[in-house]
């Protein structure tokens, strides 16, 4: 199947409520193109100067959406190409981004990244700190906080990454009725390609697809989406 045919099979099965983020890391501008035409609307980056390409090519007739590591340095850089950043992860972060959105007058949603696996080697909140960190970060300025996003360990059982996702929409619907500034939860991101079908029964309302609607890449990484 051709990746407009994979992306109208995926809209096809996904419930209205929920939105297929593309996963592009190390994909063409012609995939891509292919994928928006088919109705894809939110691209989803892990790097910056990636993104950064796309976007100045195929411009703004989608969202793009920071789902890899994001480092400090690249706050400003950040803030320029993404319309939601879905992986914050550190409080130095937040003020990074807070101190560019501040000066330039605007605000950026973003996700707290759920490390639901608790793995040492991986980016993301650790669950038992998350609520912690949530009133770390809610009230800077220039930030809105939309939702929670989690990977979990890598699996090839989908039925295996569903106590992560479980867990993540335990501390979604927590969050959902604490009273802080800038917190609206509205969003919950998890479940890739594999496992996207398990995190919708969860309560995803974002899933992360790459190699289901692009195909294998020919050099994949460590964690393809």
């Amino acid at each position: 199947m051709s990746i407009a045919d994979n992306a109208r099979k995926i809209l096809a099965e996904l419930p209205a409520s929920v939105t297929l983020v593309a996963a592009a890391k190390g994909r063409s501008v012609r995939e891509i193109e292919e994928a928006v035409s088919a109705g894809v609307e939110v691209i989803g980056e892990n790097y910056v100067q990636e993104a950064a390409f796309h976007r100045a090519v195929l411009g703004g007739s989608v969202r793009w959406h920071c789902i890899g590591h994001l480092q400090r340095n690249k706050a400003r850089q950040a803030v320029d190409v993404f319309e939601m950043v879905q992986t914050l992860d550190s409080v130095r972060l937040a003020e990074a981004l807070s101190g560019v959105c501040v000066r330039r007058g605007m605000s950026l949603p973003v996700l707290v990244e759920i490390n639901s696996g608790r793995e040492p080697h991986k980016s993301g909140i650790f669950p038992e700190d998350a609520e912690d960190f949530l009133r770390a970060v809610c009230g800077l300025p220039g930030l809105t906080i939309e939702g929670l996003m989690t990977m979990g360990p890598l699996t090839d059982d989908a039925e295996g990454a569903r106590p992560y996702f479980a867990l993540t929409a335990d501390l979604f619907r927590r969050f959902s009725r604490l009273s802080l500034p800038g917190l609206q939860m509205k969003h919950l991101s998890m479940g890739m390609s594999g496992s996207w079908k398990v995190a919708v029964e969860e309560g995803a309302t974002m899933v992360r697809i790459g190699t289901a609607l692009f195909g294998p890449r020919q050099s994949p990484g460590k964690e393809d989406e």
